[in-house]
């Protein structure tokens, strides 16, 4: 894993993020790449989703569609130990979806004047769930459950098939969303998931939705990306990345795992260490050839790490590492320092933070309660993590009664005038001419 030694430099925001370990497929070039599989979809529907699937999957769906009979199986044969794992989680996301609901207001000016704003949720919903290199029945979790608390009256979840499975998507997958009661499930994957939830899929009679939300692949964000505007999303969460903020007090041991934990989800998966501390890096050099070589998925936790999207970065001190934080505004941000509550103060970009020795990113992957669909690639900045907030439209409506009106039409016909659009100001002063 390669060091990026930052130590007296002295960058701005937009520096850092430009020095930061990222990729070297980004998401312009994916979307270049995918244009024309989503035209492809576009004009001819689901016989462009089977032809994909049989380019990037390597088999013929028997149906692009989940039965039933196929959810209530899943359902059946699910073990018993993961199903108590799998209701904790959702009982525990529905409690945090919950608790943060968006309130309805009320403003109150004149006599009879009144502005109020009220939550509408969205009305169809698609949920994209990945299914590449592992099974991922948290992400209908996080998916379904927070759409379900703000009131979606139609879910539609799109997941690929499995070779393994007959082409259908994986048992536990299909299992969860029958926990969840949704029956309406894609079998597809990538952007082509992404364009027939746009687009709808005519032939099979899905209808387009209105929001597209979960995370996937670069493909899968790009797809996103070229498709807002047709559809709504809630930001682009591609592949996995995760940063530790670091100093001399952590464990080397905890940081290692941290990082191998996100690296084991994809061979493009980042994982970056800033730290000031070179005895911590050294450790966690050490940690690292020791573990990766024992983990599971060995060989693709190796190329993540190896990857130009990973690093350990040293820096000069806490602010320093502070301000590449801010710069790179990880997916997820692990602190573990002497003085994290501080630290936490001064971060202002990530997509979630987990903060001590014993919040890891695995965590929030499935138990805490949190959201794991988290902007990716920098997008923290602007963009939030998938939440109750995501599916529900905020709307403000305006009520004056007559006498309220009458206080204001003088100042708004002169605000039009100003604006050189007397009528708006003509509608106004209209109401009280004889």
């Amino acid at each position: 894993m390669r060091i990026l030694d930052l130590r007296g430099a002295q960058l701005s925001l937009k520096e850092l993020a430009e020095l930061a370990p990222r990729a070297a497929l980004d998401i312009s070039e994916a979307a270049i790449q995918i244009q024309p599989l989503i035209e492809d979809v576009r004009q001819f529907g689901s016989d462009a989703v089977i032809r994909a699937t049989e380019k990037f999957d390597g088999f013929t769906p028997s149906s692009l569609l989940v039965s039933q009979d196929e959810i209530d199986a899943a359902v059946s044969g699910l073990d018993a130990s993961l199903r108590t794992a799998i209701e904790t989680a959702i009982e525990r996301v529905r409690s945090v979806s919950i608790d943060s609901l968006s309130r309805p207001s009320e403003t109150h000016f004149e006599a009879g004047g009144k502005v109020s704003q009220r939550f509408v949720p969205v009305e169809a919903v698609g949920l994209y769930v990945p299914g590449g290199r592992a099974v991922y029945p948290s992400s209908v979790v996080m998916n379904v459950v927070p759409a379900q608390v703000a009131g979606v009256k139609r879910l539609v979840i799109a997941t690929p098939g499995q070779k393994e499975f007959g082409g259908r998507p994986h048992p536990t997958v299909l299992a969860v969303a029958g926990l969840l009661g949704v029956s309406n499930i894609l079998v597809a994957g990538g952007a082509a998931a992404i364009a027939s939830l746009a687009f709808g899929l005519e032939q099979i009679g899905l209808e387009p939705v209105d929001l597209v939300t979960g995370p996937g692949n670069i493909y899968v964000a790009a797809a996103k990306r070229l498709l807002r505007g047709q559809v709504g999303i809630d930001s682009e969460a591609g592949t996995t990345e995760i940063l530790i903020l670091a100093d001399d007090s952590a464990n080397a041991k905890f940081v290692a795992s941290d990082l191998i934990s996100q690296a084991e989800h994809d061979d493009a998966a980042a994982a970056v260490l800033v730290t000031d501390s070179e005895q911590l890096i050294s450790d966690v050099q050490e940690e690292l050839k020791k573990l990766s070589s024992q983990t599971a998925h060995s060989d693709r936790v190796q190329k993540a790490l190896g990857g130009q999207q990973s690093a350990l970065v040293l820096v000069d001190d806490l602010d320093a590492a502070i301000n590449f934080a801010n710069g790179y505004a990880a997916e997820h941000l692990e602190l573990m320092t002497a003085q994290n509550q501080s630290v936490l103060g001064k971060i202002v970009h990530a997509g979630a933070i987990f903060v001590g020795d014993y919040s890891p990113v695995s965590l929030g992957d499935y138990m805490a309660g949190s959201n794991h669909v988290l902007p990716t690639g920098g997008s923290a900045r602007f963009n939030a993590g998938l939440s109750v907030a995501t599916f529900l439209r905020p709307q403000q409506v305006i009520e004056y009664s007559r006498s309220a009106l009458e206080v204001l039409a003088a100042q708004i016909d002169t605000f039009a005038k100003a604006e050189g659009l007397p009528a708006h100001g003509d509608a106004v002063t209209a109401r009280f001419s004889s």
